[in-house]
């Protein structure tokens, strides 16, 4: 077993590599009740896509302060989600011509991290402190 000091810890833990997946993002707010079944049956109904593939299907909900992506995962799904505290996530234009938007990796980080991979801003980092 190596030693503590070998261990190295990223700086974002649960993200998608850069060189992962592609990645489709719902371009329409979906209902933040929908959770696995209801989101993988969007995908399989609406997109004609296999939710058990290995690609990463991004959602959020209308105020855009919560970002969810499901995918499956060698013997289950996995639900991620991320919620903003003060911010919103740049998101394509609701009447887009396509359902999906296809992003590489990278750009889903960096619509993580807070930028408008269309405009490439950042949003404002926020810093709270425990009373």
């Amino acid at each position: 077993m190596a030693p503590a000091a070998d261990i190295v810890v990223e700086r974002h833990m649960i993200r998608p590599h850069n060189d992962g997946p592609l990645v489709y993002l719902w371009v329409e707010p979906v209902d933040g009740r929908k959770q696995i079944n209801g989101l993988a049956a969007l995908v399989q109904d609406t997109l004609q896509m296999n939710p058990f593939s290995e690609q990463l299907f991004v959602f959020t909900n209308r105020r855009r302060d919560r970002c969810r992506i499901l995918y499956w995962e060698r013997s289950g799904f996995v639900l991620w989600l991320k919620r903003l505290e003060k911010a919103r996530f740049a998101w394509p234009h609701v009447g887009a011509d396509d359902a999906v938007v296809t992003l590489a990796p990278k750009q889903l980080n960096l619509l993580l991290d807070g930028y408008n991979i269309w405009a490439m801003r950042p949003h404002e980092q926020v810093f709270y402190e425990v009373a």
